[in-house]
């Protein structure tokens, strides 16, 4: 079986600051694997073991993957092999033109049983791309996948519902977006990291291949206000009306 797992590499949170203008300034911040694609990684590296597939890591997450060692940190989870879009605008790229640049390089790839995705990306978190691309693709897709058995020619998954749990055989080609909770991605030992140095990375170059659906005119974070410490008194009713009446005033 030959599983893709796709990530991307966003910036962490925490190293995040604000200039006086309220643009962002990502100047010290880490670009790492989002939190929510570590399971992806670790899910298609267990799936693998089992069935004795192969695990390629696809990512289009712009030039943060030119940095050496986000690519050695990606392969020294799991992956067997990488393969990278290039593609500038990839990094702050919405989600069906993201879904859509990783449709193309899954083509490419060709011969792909299987498509993992995480729960959504650490940015943005739209939780769309998974199901964008199993239609662009032409593939059943299924999300919020709790656990994946693989059956040769299909794989049955766990989806958690309020009163129980949904238990589907899907045949494969599939898309599947895992939850957060499908496993606990490992840490990655010497050897591992050594052994990343010598895996293949592969560049697909899209450049201009997609075209933008949306422009960012501008990205700033939210003017800071003082606390107003409000207290709101009376009836529900009453308590309500006058808190929309605030809120309508913001």
């Amino acid at each position: 079986m030959k599983i893709v797992a796709c990530f991307k590499i966003s910036p962490e949170a925490q190293d995040i600051k604000t200039k006086p203008d309220r643009t962002l300034d990502l100047s010290q911040a880490q670009w790492k694997i989002g939190t929510y694609d570590l399971n992806t990684i670790e899910e298609a590296r267990q799936l693998a073991d089992e069935c004795g597939g192969t695990v390629i890591g696809l990512s289009a997450s712009g030039t943060a993957l030119g940095n050496p060692k986000s690519a050695k940190d990606a392969l020294s989870r799991g992956l067997d092999e990488l393969v990278t879009v290039i593609d500038d605008s990839a990094g702050s790229a919405e989600s069906f033109q993201t879904a859509t640049l990783l449709a193309h390089a899954i083509e490419q790839i060709g011969g792909v049983d299987l498509v993992l995705c995480g729960a959504g990306s650490s940015d943005q978190f739209t939780q769309q791309v998974g199901n964008q691309l199993s239609v662009i693709l032409g593939w059943p897709g299924i999300n919020a996948v709790d656990a994946i058995k693989s059956n040769g020619e299909s794989v049955t998954v766990d989806r958690a519902l309020e009163n129980g749990v949904q238990v589907i055989e899907v045949t494969l080609p599939a898309v599947l977006s895992l939850t957060a909770g499908i496993n606990t991605p490992r840490i990655a030992g010497m050897k591992d990291i050594l052994a990343a140095g010598k895996k293949p990375i592969t560049a697909l170059d899209f450049e201009g291949l997609v075209e933008p659906t949306r422009t960012c005119e501008s990205e700033l974070a939210p003017e800071l206000m003082d606390r107003r410490h409000i207290i709101i008194e009376g009836s529900a009713a009453d308590a309500a009306a006058e808190l929309a009446g605030y809120l309508k005033a913001l």
